[in-house]
């Protein structure tokens, strides 16, 4: 009955809409015309961009700031609207009609649009879900190391969990791994996410906007995203003049080295666009007042994309390719007990003495050449959008094939050998239709998963077994609108399926290491692996409703129900990860997990200011984490080379916490703003015999502290043409002390309080008539204040239980002067 009603519903709409289209009414294409101006001097902004999310459309508006963008239907579109040295502004345009539209210095960011886990273009202020978006100004003035950690420093309530300065993972609201889900371009990101030194393989120089959802809310994706879902979105190209365009970013960092340069090609006309972009970065590294140095922590990074598009007045389908290749240091904090230099390792096994290994030179610590134990991350991706328009309705459908290569090299004795030698290949599929049915409802109806094999390949070290996985949902959700009101719901059910084979792991003859033997020939060997067949379901709900009190005013409600499949890590891990220096161990008999959030939320906006706080709960049945195991004496199980030993465990938790946001901009003091952000997350361990006991495993691992970061701005107007004005910026960056933390068996320890101040310049410098650059330059911890991050693992990298200096662990990036550049051609 529930297939008959889905395709009974399904092939309603398109009768209805194959109805609309051959009932004689005229098919003519329209068009959104416009003006953009100065909201101050009343001029015409030339070369600004407005854009259509809804259907991959735009144009840059010409010397007297007038546009024109044809689409194909005289229907209502939200418009996207930047220009370089204004804050984006989002409008409702309507086709045959014009549009007027003043940009300010000014920011609203609730009338920003969002797109992840809506059938269309949707107002923040008008979402249910909570939800951010970080535009692509906030993108490339903030200078950090990577991508995840410039979206920490726009979002509250989005957290990092970092092995370096170049490995980032995503925390929201205190859940993480496999709990938050990235996606790139509407794919999803498929890397070995199980891995804490895993980073996310994007270039960073190509994404133009990114979304954060926060929580389960969103039903389109499926298991893993549990905690919420990160969505990147690269630059396309949008200006139909038939012109070539581009963008060269350039960089440099000086406390680890790092130089980046980036380079985007675009090209597009009526029907047909392309674009070719490339980047590469590098560093050596990084450095701090506690540690100096801090022994490979460097990497060399490489990214090239292609994509080639047409579309018409009903179609439209772009073709992509991306490959990122990155070598990257992996740091292991081996010291000399004295003097606390670091130290390498040339031995293996029974040979490797840790106190005795020699101290890195100080050549070795400022070279930009990567040490011989390093990883070496390579990622392909190739996939087609395509939309079809059915009148107000549209069929998307995305097919897409991933490949991950990650190899971890940590044999001194045999560089070239590869420790760990994983290829993750990912089929990615996701049909969804959207469409305005009836009485203001939109709906969208879907099925997507993925295929993937993963398999070992000349390796020496096998943490996880070689597996397959099968993933299907389908899901419908709606959004209706009235007057004051927005409600949107849904629901979704998930089937995943495991399968592994016995894997067999012995001695290798041929380099003294292990190999993986295959059947019949197991002779020698263990079965470290017994086969697994595993098949987990789940459904997903969500509901909530906004209501607009006033213009100024509106209250947000949300409650959601989500499901994540364990990974292959939880249930079947049983070795070294030779990256991350940990021996896993997992749990063939875990259970799904499954959480019920609530989310209540204020949001305020005005010409002077705007303001929103958010508070959540979140219950999560079968809580899956790790906790290290200990000997007899409470001393950490490690082997010969110090690597410790840590077990999943499962229970029932909770988290809850609140994010708020307050930005001053007063409409009388132009150019003039005061930004705060705060958020706090608590999260607790159920089970009823860690009740009281705090520390010792009542607290969940890896919650983010209390956390304030606040900022104070001032454009500053001058008569030079050549540099018509200077924006400065001062952060403070506040975390409070994490003594709510997992004590127990060595896992984790207190975190100090620390604060980070920074402080920032940037211009628009117009170098002719016609073209101008953006120019950056920024310091971060100005005051070189030496401190560790709870959410950072290096942290955790010591081998000593005293040091002469009182200090255990590694400590994070002291100061660090920025300079950057971006010239659009």
């Amino acid at each position: 009955m529930k297939k008959l009603f889905f395709l009974s519903f399904l092939f309603t709409s398109f009768c209805d809409d194959l109805q609309a289209q051959t009932s004689g009414q005229s098919r003519h294409k329209h068009s959104i015309r416009g003006v953009v101006k100065d909201e101050l001097t009343g001029n015409g902004l030339a070369g600004a961009s407005v854009f259509i999310p809804a259907i991959n459309a735009g144009a840059l508006s010409n010397e007297q700031g007038s546009f024109t963008i044809s689409v194909p239907d005289s229907v209502r579109y939200e418009l996207e609207i930047t220009s370089v040295g204004y804050d984006k502004k989002s409008v409702t345009g309507t086709a045959n009609a014009t549009v007027h539209i003043k940009l300010s210095k000014t920011s609203a960011s609730l009338e920003e649009v969002v797109i992840t886990g809506v059938s269309k273009a949707t107002l923040i202020r008008e979402n249910p879900v909570p939800i951010a978006t970080v535009s692509s100004i906030k993108i490339e003035k903030t200078i950090e190391s990577n991508i995840i950690d410039v979206l920490m420093k726009n979002v509250p309530g989005l957290n990092t969990v970092k092995t370096g300065p170049n490995i980032s993972k995503p925390f929201i609201r205190g859940l993480g791994y496999n709990r938050v889900l990235t996606l790139y371009d509407g794919i999803r990101q498929e890397g070995q996410q199980w891995g804490d030194e895993h980073g996310i393989e994007v270039d960073a120089y190509n994404i133009e906007k990114a979304e954060v959802i926060k929580g389960p809310s969103s039903l389109m994706f499926g298991s893993d995203a549990l905690a919420g879902v990160v969505s990147l979105f690269p630059n396309v190209p949008k200006e139909k003049d038939g012109k070539l365009r581009g963008k060269f970013t350039t960089e440099y960092q000086s406390n680890n080295g790092l130089v980046g340069n980036g380079l985007r090609l675009n090209y597009s006309n009526e029907h047909w666009s392309y674009a070719l972009r490339g980047s590469y970065r590098f560093a050596k590294n990084y450095t701090n007042a506690v540690d100096g140095r801090v022994y490979n922590t460097g990497f060399s990074e490489k990214n090239f994309a292609a994509l080639a598009g047409y579309n018409n007045d009903k179609l439209s389908s772009t073709l992509n390719f991306t490959l990122y290749d990155n070598l990257q240091g992996i740091p292991d904090g081996s010291r000399d007990s004295l003097s606390r230099k670091f130290t390498k390792q040339i031995y293996e096994g029974s040979h490797d003495d840790i106190a005795s290994r020699p101290i890195v030179t100080g050549a070795e610590l400022n070279s930009y050449a990567l040490s011989p134990l390093h990883q070496h991350i390579q990622h392909y991706r190739i996939y087609n959008n395509t939309r079809y328009i059915f009148g107000t309705s549209n069929l998307e459908v995305l097919l897409g094939l991933q490949q991950n290569v990650r190899r971890e090299f940590s044999h001194p004795t045999a560089p070239t050998q590869a420790a760990l030698f994983v290829r993750l290949n990912t089929v990615n599929y996701n049909i969804k239709y959207n469409t305005h049915y009836f009485s203001n409802i939109d709906f969208t109806i879907g099925v997507n998963g993925m295929l993937q094999n993963n398999k070992s390949k000349d390796a020496t070290d096998f943490p996880i077994p070689d597996y397959n996985l099968l993933d299907i949902g389908s899901y419908v959700c709606a959004t209706w609108k009235y007057e004051k009101w927005t409600l949107s719901g849904g629901i979704r059910y998930d089937v995943r399926t495991m399968h592994t084979k016995d894997m067999y792991i012995g001695p290798n003859s041929g380099n003294g290491f292990h190999k993986q033997y295959f059947l019949p020939d197991t002779a020698g060997s263990v079965l470290q692996f017994p086969a697994l067949q595993k098949t987990f379901t789940g459904v997903s709900l969500s509901a909530g409703a906004t209501y607009k009190l006033t213009e100024k005013i509106s209250v947000k409600a949300n409650i959601a129900k989500g499901y994540r499949a364990p990974n292959i890590t939880e249930l079947a891990s049983n070795g070294l990860d030779p990256g991350a220096h940990i021996i896993y161990l997992g749990n063939s008999n875990f259970s799904p997990e499954f959480n019920l959030q609530e989310d209540i939320g204020l949001d305020f906006s005005s010409k002077d200011a705007t303001a929103g706080i958010s508070v959540f709960n979140n219950n999560v049945q079968n809580y899956i984490y790790f906790s290290q195991l200990t000997d007899g004496a409470g001393n950490p199980l490690t082997d010969a080379q110090g690597n410790k030993t840590f077990q999943y465990q499962q229970e029932a938790a909770q988290l809850y916490g609140l994010e708020a946001s307050l930005s001053i901009h007063p409409q009388r003091l132009k150019g003039f703003m005061i930004s705060n952000h705060f958020s706090a997350v608590y999260g607790f361990n159920k089970n009823n015999n860690y009740k009281g006991k705090g520390v010792e495993g009542e607290y969940l691992p890896f919650i983010p502290p209390a956390k304030l970061l606040s900022s104070v701005s001032q454009e500053i107007k001058t008569k030079s043409s050549f540099v018509p004005s200077l924006s400065v910026q001062a952060d403070i960056d506040y975390n409070a002390r994490q003594d709510r933390f997992l004590q127990s068996f060595n896992t984790e320890t207190v975190s100090e309080a620390f604060t980070l101040f920074n402080a920032s310049v940037s211009t628009v410098i117009n170098y002719s008539k016609k073209s101008s650059l953006q120019f950056y330059l920024q310091v971060n911890n100005i005051f070189n204040t030496s401190f560790q991050s709870g959410l950072s693992r290096l942290k955790y990298f010591e081998y000593y239980s005293q040091s002469p200096n009182g200090k255990l662990g590694i400590y994070g990036m002291g100061r660090n002067a920025c300079v950057k550049m971006i010239v659009p051609f």
